[in-house]
């Protein structure tokens, strides 16, 4: 359907739109793509991809991809980059986007920096050509409604996202190579657990360690420490409720119980007490 297209972009009055959890900022349709230069990087997230044809793409100078069919490649707000054809023509649609809860949506779909992802199906995201198709007789600009209704197909299009993307064997690996260190967390929880301790199991340095949960799971090790942390006091709240919060702090790996409540609400949002009094544990 795209191929009979005309090149066309449309743009979102993003005043009201800004209001939502995520909205379109633009989106459209290049019949072939010229080349982009951007050394600042964009104000908005984006993800385009390729219907036909060959190109390159370059991140921040240091990361340089082949693109073409079968292929998105994404890109961060303000991250430096380029792109250009290698092919006439390079054909690909895009669409960009803001909004609080954009990177949560990206890192649900395993997508947490700028790069190039591969589909299962090489054919337009059902998603996005319904974004395309949204802005069909609207002019430049659409409105009130069209954009309420772009949001939604914009919300569908980043959910979807993570069944349609092939999972690399790299993926696979660095999944692989941390389940000696999550095992050893699991363990281990009630101790102190440095980062060099958990790079020390995983034979790597605590620079890669970092780089391969970031990759696997997308967040910091410290992070996932933390977040079993909490994960277990509040199965230890309900199975022994006896239990005093520095009690459960120190069961916990927590030494100090004013920041195991620090961390207990940064997780969850709320207090231990207050999560015990919402389950009924007190």
């Amino acid at each position: 359907m795209v191929s009979r297209m005309n090149t066309r972009i449309f743009f979102a009055k993003i005043d009201e739109a800004a209001r939502l959890p995520i909205y379109m900022t633009t989106v459209g349709y290049w019949e072939h793509q010229f080349e982009t230069e951007r050394p600042e990087g964009f104000p908005d997230y984006q993800i385009h991809q390729i219907i036909q044809g060959q190109g390159r793409l370059i991140i921040a100078d240091e990361e340089e991809y082949m693109v073409g069919p079968g292929d998105v490649f994404i890109t961060y707000p303000d991250i430096p980059h380029r792109y250009m054809p290698i092919t006439d023509p390079w054909e690909l649609a895009w669409v960009s986007f803001q909004g609080r809860e954009a990177s949560q949506l990206l890192a649900y779909a395993g997508i947490t920096g700028s790069g190039v992802y591969k589909l299962r199906n090489p054919e337009l995201l059902p998603a996005l050509e319904q974004l395309l198709v949204r802005g069909e007789g609207t002019g430049d600009t659409l409105d009130a409604d069209d954009e309420r209704s772009s949001s939604k197909h914009l919300y569908a299009l980043l959910l979807d996202l993570k069944p349609l993307l092939i999972v690399s064997d790299n993926d696979n690996d660095e999944i692989e190579r941390l389940k000696p260190v999550l095992r050893y967390i699991a363990e281990y929880l009630d101790q102190p657990l440095s980062l060099k301790e958990l790079a020390d199991v995983a034979v790597v340095s605590p620079q890669y360690l970092c780089r391969l949960f970031q990759k696997a799971l997308q967040v910091r090790p410290v992070f996932y420490v933390n977040q079993e942390r909490i994960n277990r006091s509040k199965q230890l709240m309900f199975s022994e409720r006896a239990l005093r919060i520095y009690e459960v702090a120190d069961r916990v790996g927590y030494e100090n119980a004013s920041y195991f409540c620090t961390m207990f609400k940064r997780h969850t949002g709320m207090s231990p007490e207050r999560f015990r009094k919402l389950h009924g544990l007190n």
